[in-house]
């Protein structure tokens, strides 16, 4: 997975059962060792879950499936809510 961080910004993010997260603000990077430690997400999804009160949050870089049109991220159960009942 190799990209310009630059072009992560503005990107939809979904989980990997098609749950809209929000689209990419920013990109916290761990400088000492050498890597994207999250992005950080806004425009969320309010049928996600319980965010009140919140105007982004930080996806760990770990869960992130995919990087191409959309950023695909893994779907945990118990934070991200679907119209569909978790599995």
């Amino acid at each position: 997975m190799r990209t310009q961080i630059t072009e992560l910004f503005g990107l939809h993010v979904y989980t990997d059962r098609a749950v809209y997260v929000g689209n990419v603000d920013d990109v916290v990077i761990d400088v000492d060792g050498k890597k994207i430690d999250s992005l950080a997400v806004g425009n969320l999804n309010p049928e996600i879950g319980d965010l009140k009160g919140y105007k982004g949050i930080r996806i760990p870089f770990r869960i992130v499936k995919s990087i191409g049109d959309i950023v695909l991220i893994r779907h945990i159960a118990g934070v991200f809510r679907s119209s569909q009942k978790d599995e």
